[in-house]
């Protein structure tokens, strides 16, 4: 286990919050996900994933910043 020390904390969000923040079905989140077009889950769980909610808000983030490049 790495014991690097780091100033970033790291917050896991479950996927209604993800479906929230994006606007996208669950089907299209995780095939834009293995097409590296969205943040990859991260296994938290024996059955579980979450995704790094900086990913995603950086993702929403770069996703309006095109919509104003666009105009």
């Amino acid at each position: 286990m790495n014991t690097a020390q780091t100033d970033e904390i790291i917050e896991y969000i479950r996927l209604p919050e993800v479906l929230r923040i994006s606007g996208l079905s669950s089907a299209t989140i995780y095939r834009m996900a293995g097409g590296g077009k969205f943040p990859r889950q991260v296994k938290v769980g024996e059955q579980a994933v979450a995704w790094v909610r900086s990913e995603v808000m950086q993702w929403a983030t770069n996703r309006a910043a095109m919509r104003k490049q666009a105009q």
